[in-house]
């Protein structure tokens, strides 16, 4: 049949050519179909009505939210950084590397082929070249170098780095956090302290902003990083039940610097390809805090520290987390026997900032990919994005993630600040232990609404949800789960009235903002704060959660309706602190929200790439 007559088909999606019958008659009940030769392996239908590939696009240059408060909180002159890393983060080029990096995860070889120890993460070179991008653009210590620190704006500008970085990888953000956690800790350590010079040679290579993968002593390095490992099975968060015991190296030698043998275990190590690794081990004086690396100073291997597994996690699959046991591993003390808790809670500060940092661009991508999705899906012959429900769906998604990005540029601006101003530092004591709390709960509840916006499609591993899904609940448990984080609220209310005055000033420097904001919509924060004031005067532990969300949401306003979009800021009054609320669930709460509002937030969400990948 070779000399038929072809009728081709073509459509964007495919192209058939078929051999049909020349003048073929119509059949007797008039309908104008033709048969056509079975052809294996031929097209049974048309793609269509699918979203195409999330790339192609600025993530900095294409977040209005992220560049007006960059702008607000004296962040301007990062622009270009910010710039650079946005290009990279939302192009095909390094996604790819993403995903690779996380299709392969991290495997352990305990010995090498001769039957030496190694106890090594073997990566794959994605995982690299993503801690070279992440570190060198400085999302670790661009505020700590020495022409940066201390200069208005720099934490600001780092804080908008790893909210960069994490919605490339979240996984790599976590060593790069602990390196940039790392060294206000170390810095703590007096110099005529650090006897053998070590702390100051670690600190020079975690400042310098450059990486090496390669496992040799870090002097030989261009760049470090840091690693925690600190819980133990027993205990977990309550470290004071370590059982990890230290004894001097040196009879009368066991102070601040002094060497140290370390025996025990740890549950979670971070890291443990690291250079060093902040620990906590029982001294005679109680639980004190040591540095302990992976090459000793003298260029040998540190023997006593073995890792006996990686852990198998939910999420955070690119990233290493393991199982050590100190067998007489050599560390340096780090600040005074005994304090050891102290010692780490100006760590544990900065890492909780990132914690914020880190879900606020989780659900800012969350809501990006619904929307994205929405506005090229359509549904019982409607666009989705024009449909009523969707749209309040996708406007709360809209306004959680402006909330929660607007309360890390608050705390990192206190963070710029408090050098100078002592109620910015007590501030960001309290502040941001409450917005750890909440805004790192409200991350998988985005995540899971976003991944219903998908569909079926949302519930596939190919697809980028299930990823961010899985990622969701790390920040709420990781540097303390809910109850810890309330105690710790508790106390600081407590122990710290400075905190506790400074974070009420913050919220009441806001009720004049929002009452302005009351005359289109009502809302109810005036009387909130009001009522915090006499739950802040006499905190219970039976009601530590309600106060700490109060707290949060509260504080979300008032950084919302001083620092924000005005729009947006009315909304979330509206929405988060209106009378006789309508609901609970994200889509429930827009419905009091006028078109315009929701169509505002929805503009404000959406983002215009330019793809051609088959990501």
């Amino acid at each position: 049949k070779t000399d038929q007559p072809l009728r081709s088909f073509n459509t964007p999606a495919m192209s058939l050519t078929s051999p049909v019958e020349a003048d073929a008659p119509l059949p007797a009940d008039g309908r104008n179909t033709v048969e056509i030769e079975s052809i294996p392996g031929q097209p049974t239908h048309e793609v269509t009505n699918q979203a195409t590939p999330f790339c192609g696009y600025n993530a900095y240059l294409s977040d209005p939210a992220l560049v007006e408060g960059i702008g607000r909180h004296g962040g301007a002159w990062g622009a270009k950084r910010l710039e650079h890393l946005g290009a990279a983060v939302g192009s095909e080029e390094w996604q790819v590397r993403a995903a690779d990096a996380n299709r392969h995860p991290p495997r352990l070889e305990t010995h090498d082929r001769f039957g030496n120890r190694r106890d090594a993460a073997m990566f794959h070179p994605a995982y690299h070249q993503l801690m070279e991008l992440g570190l060198e653009s400085g999302a670790a210590a661009f505020a700590w170098q020495p022409e940066n620190y201390k200069r208005p704006g720099a934490h600001v500008i780092r804080a908008a780095l790893m909210y960069l970085m994490y919605q490339l990888d979240p996984g790599v953000c976590c060593p790069i956090t602990m390196t940039f956690a790392a060294v206000p800790a170390l810095r703590c350590q007096r110099p005529e302290n650090d006897k053998n010079g070590y702390v100051a040679s670690l600190l020079s290579k975690l400042v310098s902003c450059k990486y090496c993968g390669k496992d040799v002593p870090h002097e030989s390095k261009p760049g470090g990083s840091m690693g925690m490992s600190m819980t133990e099975k027993q205990g977990g968060s309550d470290v004071r039940a370590n059982t990890t015991r230290a004894r001097p190296v040196r009879n009368g030698k066991e102070g601040p610097g002094d060497e140290f043998f370390l025996v025990g275990h740890k549950w979670f190590t971070s890291a443990p390809m690291s250079d060093a690794f902040m620990t906590l081990a029982q001294t005679k004086e109680g639980v004190s805090c040591f540095v302990v690396p992976r090459w000793l100073p003298d260029g040998s291997k540190n023997a006593g520290f073995s890792v006996q597994r990686l852990k198998d996690k939910l999420g955070d699959k690119s990233n290493a987390s393991s199982e050590v046991e100190y067998r007489q591993a050599w560390g340096v003390m780090l600040g005074e026997a005994g304090r050891g808790v102290r010692n780490i809670v100006e760590m544990v500060v900065h890492t909780r900032l990132d914690c914020v940092i880190g879900s606020a661009a989780l659900m800012r991508m969350s809501a990006q990919l619904a929307a994205h999705h929405a506005s090229a899906r359509s549904a019982f012959g409607i666009p989705l994005l024009e449909q009523p429900l969707m749209r309040q769906v996708l406007a709360d998604l809209a306004l959680e993630s402006e909330a929660a990005l607007a309360t890390w540029l608050r705390l990192a601006h206190a963070f710029d600040e408090a050098p100078r101003q002592p109620s910015e530092a007590a501030f960001v004591r309290l502040a941001t232990a409450v917005a750890k709390y909440y805004v790192c709960k409200r991350a998988p509840l985005v995540a899971y609404e976003a991944m219903e916006c998908h569909g079926g499609n949302g519930y596939v591993e190919e697809g980028p949800m299930a990823k961010l899904f899985r990622q969701s609940p790390l920040n709420a448990i990781w540097e303390g789960s809910g109850n810890v984080i309330c105690l710790d609220v508790l106390r600081a209310l407590h122990r710290e009235p400075a905190s506790a005055k400074a974070l009420l000033l913050e919220l009441q420097s806001a009720i004049d903002f929002a009452e302005a904001a009351s005359s289109t919509l009502q809302n109810n924060f005036a009387s909130t704060v009001r009522s915090l004031e006499e739950d802040m005067g006499k905190p219970l532990e039976s009601r530590a959660r309600e106060t700490v969300e109060k707290l949060a949401v509260c504080l979300q306003a008032a950084t919302l309706v001083k620092y924000g979009d005005p729009e947006v800021a009315r909304a979330f009054l509206a929405t988060r602190l209106g009378p006789a609320l309508p609901g609970h669930s994200l889509g429930g709460l827009a419905c009091r929200l006028s078109d315009a509002t929701i169509q505002h937030l929805l503009d404000r969400l959406r983002v215009s790439v330019r793809s051609t990948s088959r990501l």
